[in-house]
C-alpha cells in the first residue's frame, strides 16, 4: 500500500512573490532506493511513484483523494505566516530615517 506526505509548499526563498504557496501537494513517499546510473553519474529509481505530485485547492481534498484511493497520508500542517513589511527602495533615502547609516 503506497503511503504519501500531504503539505502545502512554502515560499520560495528566491522569489518574492507568494504563487504556488496556496494549494496543497500529495507526493508519494520513496518505496525503494535511488541508484547511481554508472555511465552518467545520474540518480534514478524504480519506483515510478516517485515522480507524481498532485495538487488540490484545499486540505480536504487532498485527504479525501487519498482515503478514496487507500494511500495511508500524513498531513503537515504549515507553519506560522510571517508578515511581509512593505518596503521601497527610496525609504533608504529618506530624511527622517530612524536607524543611521551603516556604511
Amino acid at each position: 500500500m503506497p503511503s504519501a506526505r500531504i503539505y502545502r509548499p512554502t515560499k520560495d526563498a528566491s522569489q518574492s512573490g507568494l504563487a504556488r504557496t496556496k494549494q496543497w501537494v500529495l507526493v508519494f513517499d520513496q518505496t525503494s532506493p535511488r541508484e547511481t546510473d554508472p555511465l552518467m553519474g545520474w540518480y534514478g529509481s524504480k519506483d515510478m511513484m516517485q515522480q507524481v505530485r498532485l495538487e488540490f485547492e484545499t486540505r480536504e481534498e487532498a485527504v479525501a483523494y487519498a482515503q478514496r484511493e487507500g494511500i495511508t497520508y500524513r498531513v503537515e500542517e504549515p507553519g506560522k505566516e510571517m508578515a511581509r513589511k512593505g518596503l521601497s527602495y527610496s525609504d533608504n533615502f529618506k530624511f527622517n530615517r530612524t536607524a543611521p547609516w551603516t556604511h
